[in-house]
């Protein structure tokens, strides 16, 4: 999926709207590098969304595949 930015949006305000969470920041610069020069963006730019991948941190070991 493809967000356009709005003007003066930040990482963490684009994750807070997208995911719920503005933790998620770090995630959507991992998969947007080529973007990573804009700490405030101006409007139109396109930031690629990718599902959140659900963690197995606090599964059980048996429940691992």
């Amino acid at each position: 999926m493809e967000y356009k930015s709005k003007q003066g949006q930040t990482w963490d305000m684009i994750a807070k709207e997208v995911y719920g969470n503005e933790l998620y920041a770090d995630f959507l610069m991992k998969n947007n590098k080529n973007l990573l020069d804009y700490f405030v963006f101006p409007e139109g730019i396109c930031i690629i969304i990718l599902p959140l991948q659900k963690s197995t941190e606090n599964t059980p070991s048996w429940r691992k595949i």
